[in-house]
């Protein structure tokens, strides 16, 4: 009972790193030609991602986020067609603002 609070405080600070979003962007594994794919939520450290590809935890990809160049990134978990996934570098604060700017206008 002592833990609960602390598990909830922890969903909610990661729920407002979050950013909810709809962008379609690229993804590819290492060697493999681009797919489009969408990011349903973004963050300064990752995104969920929503894919036809097949990926399992683990894999390394790139994702080309709208106006950017290729980002490399990590699955961390993947459930039927959706992956979440962190970035090997965190995103620019103005470059998150920008990408959920972009998606109110998709």
């Amino acid at each position: 009972m002592g833990a609960e609070p602390h598990i909830e405080q922890d969903r909610t600070a990661r729920a407002t790193d979050r950013r909810p979003v709809h962008i379609p962007v690229k993804v590819r594994r290492p060697g493999e030609t681009w797919h489009s794919s969408c990011i349903a939520d973004l963050s300064l450290s990752g995104f969920r991602l929503q894919s036809f590809m097949k990926l399992a935890r683990g894999t390394d990809l790139w994702i080309m986020l709208p106006g950017f160049e290729g980002r490399r990134a990590h699955v961390t978990w993947s459930r039927a067609h959706e992956s979440g996934c962190t970035f090997e570098r965190p995103l620019h604060p103005a470059i998150l603002d920008h990408i959920v700017k972009l998606s109110q206008h998709v």
